[in-house]
């Protein structure tokens, strides 16, 4: 799903627009996503491909790139309304009445990986690894952590706050480290 934009009302400073994360029923994603949709919301629901077998036959599923999560920019100005939103548990990450940011610069991330071309999927939230920045092609700017499977180099783009990550194929010749030498490169 998409972000709707609209809604340029200047805000006090306490609503200024921060992404954050809400919580919902398992396998209400979409529903609650469309919900805030149709009340003027703008949200954003990463969805990835992924082929399922049964017994009698395989099928290609869209599902939630973070399961039972649902992204939405903005609005906490309106809480009772977002909340009283069917399949809706709660806002992430609300300590003493403030819901939880989410950095921009994450979900951007998320952005670049759901609408390029390349396949990606969702991944456990890493540990440790060398920490990246993509240098060349469609994922320019991008940041991350390298990891392997599968004889495949992923880079591993997380959102912090929900605990997530989802991973997407590159070429480690367009990757460099992040730190005190950016320009080692890696050998695939």
């Amino acid at each position: 799903m998409q972000t709707t934009e609209h809604d340029t009302e200047i805000r006090p400073l306490e609503y200024q627009e921060h992404w954050h994360a809400l919580y919902t029923r398992h396998q209400h994603e979409k529903s609650v996503a469309q919900s805030l949709l149709s009340k003027g919301h703008r949200v954003f629901l990463p969805i990835y491909e992924a082929a399922h077998r049964w017994r009698d036959r395989t099928k290609r599923l869209l599902l939630p790139l973070f399961p039972t999560y649902v992204f939405i920019h903005g609005g906490m100005d309106r809480q009772l309304q977002i909340l009283s939103t069917p399949g809706l548990i709660g806002i992430v990450g609300r300590t003493s009445g403030r819901p939880g940011v989410i950095p921009a610069d994450q979900i951007a991330a998320v952005r670049r990986i759901v609408e390029g071309t390349r396949r990606f999927e969702p991944h456990p939230f890493p540990c440790q690894g060398d920490r990246i920045r993509v240098q060349h092609g469609p994922l320019l700017g991008v940041e991350g952590i390298l990891v392997r499977k599968k004889g495949l180099s992923r880079l591993v783009v997380s959102v912090e706050i929900l605990g997530r990550s989802a991973a997407v194929e590159i070429d480690t010749s367009d990757l460099a480290r992040i730190g005190k030498d950016p320009s080692l490169r890696f050998e695939g």
